[in-house]
């Protein structure tokens, strides 16, 4: 198996540094020849059905599964760098693509069951999971559940509601390879989350002491980096730390509420007690992206420019409609995005990662800060396990005009190393 050269592709046409312009998605200009893609409908323990899409050129012993829990990356940039090295790449859309509603990792973990079912059953003698951000806590997750017995699983999710993991198959896998991971999407929420903000049904309170955005806290305009004391660094995180316990507070209430209500409808019958018990609450979580780090590059250093992953302007990120965990149910706040309740994270189910590891870093991230990254891989348990280091942003974008595309780089050294080991 041999890979390509940095900066020549499969079928002889340059790649261009304006490949990272495509995002996340890969550069058609990469697809090996003969690379074919099979799209598979598979049926998960609860019932529940999954696509999974199959990029081979035919004959490989390998496959390396791609999945994110709320993101399709059907054409994601490492793919033609894995098939034309000799590996199948296989990219696994969850049942909750896009939607924070209904997502709770337990469940999503059925799925990812499914799919490395699927791969053993095609034969494949090794099965190699990557992680691309949210999907590396989520494998994390996947990976402590599948080296317990049934009786050991998770039986409920955080919200209360039964999950089939113990009844499920869910096979080991034989490596891993986590691409920009951050250490849990309730980890990273409570990271970024806006504290000041003074009551959840009004997007616009502010406690002033708080307010990460005034300059008498130190912020400061771009390109200029803020300045935050490390007092205010220390109660802001403090204050975080309690503004998701109130809202896990809130979404434990609204379930009691309604479970509550179930019990009173047994014998009153009454409609209104029918229709609280149906009532599947759902609720915005206004104001979380406002990690002091994106904007005081002193804190954390790195090569990160002024700024989040969702842009440089805070005012439109934090209080604009797209953004991480703004709209949730009750069971989906609290699987997903609470740091104090989720179970998928890297501090709760690193130690169980045993197998090679290899954990990709990009150093201009706005996302996962050079604490976050040590902090995660620190908890693999894995003696087999490297980290690399590679000049990009959260997305594998240069930071540059000038600098060399890190996707391609990324790309050379994910294949160097599963050439190395399973090959």
């Amino acid at each position: 198996m041999s890979m390509q050269q940095p900066g020549a592709a499969a079928n002889g046409v340059e790649s261009r540094p304006t490949a990272g312009l495509r995002g996340a998605s890969w550069d058609s200009a990469l697809i090996p020849s003969g690379m074919t893609t099979r799209v598979f409908a598979v049926a998960t323990d609860d019932g529940a059905q999954v696509l999974g899409y199959l990029h081979a050129r035919g004959g490989e012993r390998a496959v390396v599964m791609v999945m994110h829990p709320r993101e399709l990356l059907v054409s994601h940039y490492l793919v033609p760098y894995l098939v034309q090295a000799g590996f199948a790449c296989w990219v696994q859309g969850p049942r909750t693509v896009g939607n924070d509603l209904r997502l709770e990792h337990e469940v999503a973990l059925l799925d990812v069951a499914a799919g490395v079912r699927q791969l053993r059953e095609l034969g494949f003698d090794k099965v190699v999971q990557l992680g691309n951000s949210g999907g590396a806590a989520l494998f994390a997750f996947y990976n402590q559940q599948s080296q317990l017995t049934g009786e050991r699983r998770v039986s409920r999710t955080p919200g209360g509601r039964p999950v089939k993991l113990a009844e499920a198959t869910m096979p080991v896998v034989d490596g891993f390879v986590f691409v920009a991971p951050h250490p849990g999407q309730g980890a990273l929420l409570m990271n970024c989350i806006d504290p000041s903000v003074v009551d959840e049904n009004d997007p616009l309170s502010v406690d002033p002491a708080l307010d990460p955005f005034s300059e008498s806290n130190g912020f400061r305009p771009k390109p200029e980096s803020s300045a935050y004391s490390a007092e205010f660094v220390a109660r802001y995180r403090a204050a975080q730390r309690l503004r998701t316990e109130r809202i896990d507070a809130k979404a434990k209430a609204l379930l009691a509420q309604r479970m509550a209500a179930r019990e009173r409808a047994k014998t009153s019958g009454a409609r209104v007690d029918l229709m609280a018990g149906s009532l599947n609450a759902i609720f915005e979580v206004w104001r979380t992206d406002a990690d002091l780090r994106a904007f005081d590059l002193s804190l954390d250093r790195s090569d990160r420019r002024w700024g989040t992953v969702w842009g440089s302007d805070p005012l439109a990120s934090n209080l604009g409609g797209v953004g991480f965990g703004r709209v949730c149910t009750p069971e989906s706040w609290l699987s997903t995005w609470s740091a104090l309740s989720s179970n998928a994270s890297f501090e709760r189910c690193g130690a169980s990662i045993q197998q090679p590891t290899l954990m990709l870093y990009y150093t201009g991230d706005n996302t996962v800060f050079p604490s976050d990254a040590s902090a995660i891989f620190a908890t693999i348990a894995a003696v087999d396990k490297r980290r690399i280091d590679i000049q990009g942003n959260h997305h594998g974008h240069a930071l540059r005009k000038d600098a060399p595309l890190p996707q391609v780089q990324a790309g050379t050294a994910v294949c160097d190393w599963l050439n190395e080991r399973f090959a």
